[in-house]
């Protein structure tokens, strides 16, 4: 595990991550019942309504995980000995994860 996964995991709240558990269980059900609603035959028009809340429910879930990560990464840089390292590392998350958001 890197150092960072390390750090997220241990500084992790048990709030924090009921919060994102509960997010994901959502979004677990949701994706279930598109499966169901694909097997029933359901119109195109109300699958892909499921799958766009689908996305936006994923979308804010990293939302709320890159909010908690800057966080730390500003934190942390103030303390780290090569600052600019630092907010490059949270400026490659930050484009990573907007690649994948509309």
């Amino acid at each position: 595990m890197s150092k960072l996964n390390a750090d997220f995991k241990n500084d992790i709240s048990a709030d924090y991550k009921k919060d994102i558990q509960r997010r994901l269980n959502k979004i677990e059900g949701q994706v279930k019942g598109i499966q169901r609603m694909v097997e029933d035959e359901k119109t195109c028009v109300d699958i892909l309504t499921q799958i766009a809340a689908i996305r936006a429910a994923i979308n804010k879930v990293g939302g709320i995980i890159l909010e908690r990560y800057s966080k730390d990464c500003l934190q942390n840089s103030a303390n780290a000995e090569d600052q600019d390292a630092e907010l490059q590392k949270l400026m490659n998350t930050i484009q990573k994860f907007l690649k994948f958001v509309d």
